[in-house]
């Protein structure tokens, strides 16, 4: 019970700044295509792990923006997988916060059911092994994209998503030391 309070904390600050984002720009992430999604997740990345690696940094940005950043972008990236081919790109902001809620519950269940099989193993792990696992779930959705989506035994796009923005979650956890 601990985890899923933790869990909750952390959802509701990163749906505090897609709230607050889409007040001041609307749903323009609606024209990225998947792939450009993950780039973002990738930028987000790339840049915790250089941050985790030097001790001077030029922008006053701590990894905890960057793994929000990262849960949003992942949420963002499957509401686009789930929504109607035909929605518009505008999204009403009541909608794309129901879109967003939606997306969040499926990946805290996942969170939960593997939390479970796995006995909370997380809790012992690294940030930087978050870091290291998001790049590695990345570089595996970029093959995956380039295969047009076409996989011989892996998941899909959408699992790799779940497992980035749960990973960004548990760094976010451990970072905010809600543990």
């Amino acid at each position: 019970m601990e985890t899923a309070k933790a869990y909750d904390i952390v959802s509701l600050k990163c749906r505090e700044l897609f709230e607050k984002k889409t007040k001041d720009y609307g749903t323009s992430w609606r024209v990225l295509r998947i792939s450009s999604l993950t780039d973002q997740i990738f930028i987000k990345a790339n840049r915790i792990r250089t941050i985790e690696e030097n001790t001077t940094r030029k922008i006053d940005e701590d990894e905890m923006a960057e793994f929000i950043g990262i849960v949003n972008y992942c949420i963002m990236g499957l509401i686009q997988m789930h929504i109607d081919a035909d929605a518009p790109q505008q999204l009403d902001a009541a909608d794309a916060l129901n879109f967003y809620d939606k997306e969040f519950a499926k990946a805290k269940q996942l969170m939960m059911d593997k939390n479970h099989d796995y006995g909370e193993a997380w809790r012992d792990m690294r940030v930087s092994s978050f870091t290291d696992l998001i790049l590695m779930k990345l570089l595996r959705i970029k093959q995956i994209e380039d295969n047009m989506g076409q996989t011989l035994i892996s998941e899909g796009i959408d699992a790799g998503y779940h497992d980035m923005l749960n990973y960004a979650c548990f760094a976010l956890i451990k970072l905010k030391q809600l543990i």
